[in-house]
């Protein structure tokens, strides 16, 4: 039985990431679904586009709890049941990959950084406040959050080798595992990566029009906030 509890935690730890808590909460909170407005991406910047910054924090701190849960169980009481580190490893890419190719929606998931961000802080405290700051540096520089989830994805791993055995014990499966998920952001963002080098990357706070609110095909095009069944309050306003 003890040989089948690794291949559990891993199974258990893809479907607790597949929890998409952008479109749950968002549902909850009675927002239109981030799946069809902004970027489309059902992430916490995405329903931040909603105009609900408390729908976007709660989203941030869900996705990050769904990486974080799973490799600290394991990190605390994994060890008394044979799990070890490339267990650790691989619970953690398993939720990260759970919020990427969610089970419960579709195979259509989000960018995974706030997860990444968990599993990094389960891995660390550290290791995760670190990522954290980079992020934050970066957003708070140029307001790109892509660009910040790109620079911190690729350091990441850096600073997981570089601070090995003087934050935390270095581990060659807990690195391949942070590296992969580094690698899967890059791959997430590539859309991102040619709207900063057009130029035409949304910055951090503008809020996007969800489709709910996008006028229908009978609206006048001088009006962009035109409602079906308003033509008559606007009458002789043209």
């Amino acid at each position: 039985m003890q040989s089948f509890l690794p291949v559990l935690a891993v199974v258990a730890a893809y479907l607790v990431g597949s929890l998409s808590f952008a479109v749950i909460v968002s549902r909850v909170m009675g927002l239109s679904d981030p799946r069809t407005f902004g970027s489309k991406n059902p992430g916490a910047t995405n329903v931040l586009r909603s105009g609900s910054k408390a729908a976007a924090v709660i989203t941030l701190l869900l996705d990050a709890a769904k990486g974080w849960l799973p490799v600290f169980l394991v990190g605390i009481y994994g060890p008394q049941y044979g799990l070890r580190d490339g267990t650790l490893a691989m619970v953690g890419l398993a939720a990260f990959l759970g919020h990427l190719y969610p089970v419960f929606f579709r195979f259509v998931g989000g960018k995974g950084v706030a997860t990444a961000l968990g599993v990094l802080l389960g891995v660390s405290g550290w290791l995760g406040l670190a990522t954290l700051l980079i992020w934050v540096l970066m957003a708070l520089g140029f307001r790109y959050s892509s660009l910040a989830s790109l620079t911190a994805a690729v350091l990441a791993p850096v600073v997981y080798v570089l601070a090995g055995d003087t934050f935390w014990i270095k581990n060659t499966s807990v690195t391949v595992g942070i590296t992969v998920m580094a690698l899967f952001l890059l791959y997430r963002h590539a859309e991102n990566i040619n709207r900063l080098i057009k130029g035409t990357e949304s910055k951090l706070g503008k809020k996007a029009t969800p489709a709910a609110a996008v006028p229908d095909h009978g609206a006048h095009r001088g009006h962009p906030h035109h409602r079906p069944g308003s033509s008559a309050e606007h009458t002789g306003k043209h």
